[in-house]
């Protein structure tokens, strides 16, 4: 009788670590061939299609993908932590304190990691305050009981099997996800973050005028110019005591803790709030309205 090999190794327990080093290996890979393609056309001037791979900017920073690593394993990592087991395994209990210290150590050099430079105690290296500051915020709504996927975890989700109550769940967890991709479009950040726990705020955000540097600004508001200015002075009255109070606690907490004065709240404010400029194909055509920041501070 031919004897069978039996892979009793990958039991159900196993699977999550089998799953993680299938994506590793394949996202290696996927990886590798992306950043080599990119390189081999660098030097053409020659214009890509809408889904051949680019590098990833914004302005003069070129995001590397170690960016999307970490992000990803932190949403990952908090996820685990968060969903996985209950909280009377004492061993999950201990990893998660290492893993908290490891994303601690990790998003204090984030801004290093953002601008492969040592910017730690220069004004770029905000950057990793801000990224803690948005580890702390999502933790604290998980640890007050909000979730972002609760659509999927109420009763009715798991109490009524049937199709049209399901399909119903998932339509309202797609018109969330639109809601928020239209807040971040309108450039509120912490608005869409929030919101992903809190549905009415995106609601809310989704409404009101866009920031006016925002991408919505560029595709909306370079053909209404009162609407622009509108955006402006909003953004300039409004964002004022949250730039002071941002900067301070910033360099609080960044090791060089003084009050900002009137002169760097104006430069953090010209350098944050700008008109969008208007989109490529329509800059082809025409001038676009005039971007008068003096006039709307």
């Amino acid at each position: 009788m031919p004897a069978t090999i039996q892979l009793d190794f990958v039991t159900r327990d196993r699977l999550p670590l089998v799953c993680c080093l299938i994506a590793f290996i394949l996202t290696f890979f996927v990886t590798r061939t992306i950043v080599r393609y990119i390189r081999r056309h660098a030097d053409s001037d020659a214009p890509r299609k809408w889904w051949q791979p680019r590098n990833i900017g914004h302005g003069s920073l070129h995001i590397h993908h170690v960016v999307i690593g970490v992000i990803l394993v932190m949403v990952s990592g908090i996820s685990m932590v968060t969903l996985a087991v209950s909280g009377g395994v004492p061993e999950f209990t201990v990893a998660s304190i290492f893993f908290g210290i490891g994303a601690a150590l990790v998003l204090d050099e984030f801004a290093l990691i953002l601008h492969l430079s040592d910017v730690y105690w220069a004004e770029d290296g905000r950057t990793s305050v801000d990224a803690v500051f948005t580890a702390v915020a999502v933790a604290g709504l998980l640890i007050l009981g909000f979730n972002p996927l609760s659509f999927f975890d109420v009763g009715i989700w798991r109490g009524d099997p049937s199709v049209i109550v399901r399909a119903t769940v998932v339509v309202v967890a797609v018109l969330t996800l639109m809601l928020a991709v239209v807040v971040l479009l309108k450039g509120k950040v912490w608005t869409g973050l929030v919101g992903m726990f809190i549905t009415p705020l995106l609601v809310i955000g989704a409404i009101r005028l866009s920031r006016p540097h925002a991408p919505w600004a560029r595709w909306r508001y370079t053909t209404r110019p009162r609407k622009m200015r509108r955006a402006l002075e909003r953004e300039r009255r409004l964002r004022r005591p949250i730039v002071q109070a941002k900067l301070w606690l910033q360099d609080a907490i960044a090791g060089m803790p003084k009050f900002p004065d009137d002169a760097a709240v104006d430069e953090e404010l010209d350098r944050e709030i700008h008109a969008a400029p208007a989109p490529r194909d329509r800059a082809a055509h025409d001038d676009g309205p005039p971007r008068d920041q003096e006039a709307a501070a």
